[in-house]
C-alpha cells in the first residue's frame, strides 16, 4: 500500500476520488478503498467524515458484505462528475430548457449557470457556448451533429464568421455567415445568420450543413430580430409558397396545443381570440388545417383566400344537395 497523500490539495483530491468510487458502486468495503487510494483505513475513515460534512450521506454498513454505501440525503451536495458526464449534463438541461417540461426551462438554465461557475477552463467554455448561443420554441427534435452544433454555438458566442455548405433545391452552395443564434423548433435544429452574400437575415436548417467551420474573422454584432420569433415564423409561413393570416375564435393556448409550433405561429388577441399565421403550397390546404381546428374563424389575408372560401363553401353545398342515385 503506498503512502498517504500530503497537503490540503492530496486531501481534496483523495476525497474527490472517494466521492466517485462510492458512486460508482453501492457497497465498498473499507479495506477495498484503503487499496484503491493507496491510504490506510483511518486515513478512510476520515475521509468518510469529511464528505458527510460536505452533505453526503456516507453509511457504514454493518456485517457480512458490509462496509461503506452511499444514500439519499435531504439536501443536494454537490456532485463529482468527469468531463464526459459534465458536456453530457450540460446538453441534457438545454433539453430540458428547451420548455418541453412545464416549468423546467428557467430551472435548467439556472443549473446551466452554476455548471459553468465550477467547471475547469477546458470545459467551461463549451457549456457556455451552449447555453448562451441556443434558444428554443418547441420540444423534441430530429439529432444532429453535437459537434456542428457546438462549432456554430463557439462561433455565435465568439462572434466569429461561419462557413458551410447548404444543401437547397438538390444543390449544395457555400454559405458565408455571421451566426447570430441556434434554434430549436419541436422538429429541427435551426441557425439564425446574417448571410454575408445575400446581405440579408436566413434561417439555415443544422441538419442541411456540410463541412462547418467557425473562421477567425471576427464581426460587430448588427441589431437582431428575435431569435426564436423570426425562426418559426420562417419555418410556419415564409418557407411557403403561400402565407395567409386567420382570425381565430378561440383562446389561444387552446389553438397552440392543437397546431405544432413549426407549423403556425399563434398570437394572442384578447377577448378569447387568437391570430393564426401559416404557410402552405396551396391555398386549400391552409383552409383545410384552420378548418379542422373546430373553431369560427375568419381570413385577414390574403383577400384571395377569402374568395377561396366562397368558392369551396359552394362546392360543399352542391355536394351535400346532391340527391343519392
Amino acid at each position: 500500500m503506498g503512502g498517504e497523500s500530503g497537503g490540503e490539495r492530496g486531501t481534496t483530491e483523495r476525497v474527490l476520488t472517494l466521492l466517485g468510487l462510492l458512486q460508482q458502486r453501492q457497497t465498498w468495503t473499507g479495506p477495498e478503498l484503503a487499496d484503491r487510494l493507496g491510504v490506510t483505513p483511518r486515513t478512510v475513515r476520515r475521509d468518510v467524515e469529511r464528505l458527510r460534512a460536505l452533505g453526503y450521506p456516507v453509511h457504514a454498513v454493518q456485517g457480512v458484505g458490509g462496509g461503506y454505501r452511499l444514500g439519499r440525503g435531504q439536501e443536494l451536495p454537490p456532485l463529482l462528475l468527469d468531463d464526459q458526464e459534465a458536456i453530457a449534463t450540460a446538453v441534457s438541461l438545454l433539453a430540458g430548457a428547451d420548455g418541453a417540461v412545464t416549468g423546467a426551462g428557467e430551472a435548467a438554465l439556472r443549473a446551466l449557470t452554476k455548471l459553468d461557475q465550477v467547471l475547469p477552463a477546458r470545459l467551461r467554455h463549451e457549456v457556455r457556448a451552449l447555453s448562451g448561443s441556443v434558444e428554443s420554441f418547441g420540444g423534441g427534435r430530429t439529432p444532429v451533429d453535437p459537434g456542428v452544433l457546438m462549432t456554430l454555438a463557439r462561433a455565435c458566442r465568439d462572434e466569429v464568421e461561419a462557413g458551410f455548405g447548404y444543401a437547397s433545391k438538390g444543390d449544395v452552395r457555400q454559405r458565408r455567415v455571421e451566426p447570430y443564434r441556434l434554434v430549436a423548433s419541436d422538429r429541427r435544429w435551426y441557425l439564425l445568420a446574417y448571410d454575408l452574400d445575400r446581405d440579408d437575415w436566413r434561417t439555415f436548417r443544422v441538419d442541411r450543413m456540410t463541412d462547418v467551420s467557425a473562421r477567425t474573422w471576427r464581426f460587430r454584432p448588427r441589431a437582431a430580430p428575435d431569435a426564436a420569433t423570426y425562426v418559426q415564423e420562417g419555418v410556419a409561413s415564409r418557407v411557403y409558397a403561400h402565407q395567409a393570416r386567420f382570425l381565430v375564435r378561440a383562446p389561444a393556448d387552446t389553438v397552440r396545443a392543437q397546431i405544432p409550433a413549426s407549423a403556425a405561429v399563434v398570437r394572442g388577441r384578447g377577448d378569447g381570440l387568437c391570430e393564426v399565421l401559416s404557410g402552405a403550397a396551396s391555398l386549400d390546404a391552409m383552409l383545410l388545417h384552420v378548418l379542422l381546428l373546430g373553431h369560427e374563424f375568419e381570413v385577414l389575408d390574403p383577400p384571395e383566400l377569402g374568395r377561396r372560401c366562397h368558392v369551396l363553401a359552394q362546392r360543399l353545398l352542391a355536394a351535400g344537395a346532391t340527391p343519392r342515385p
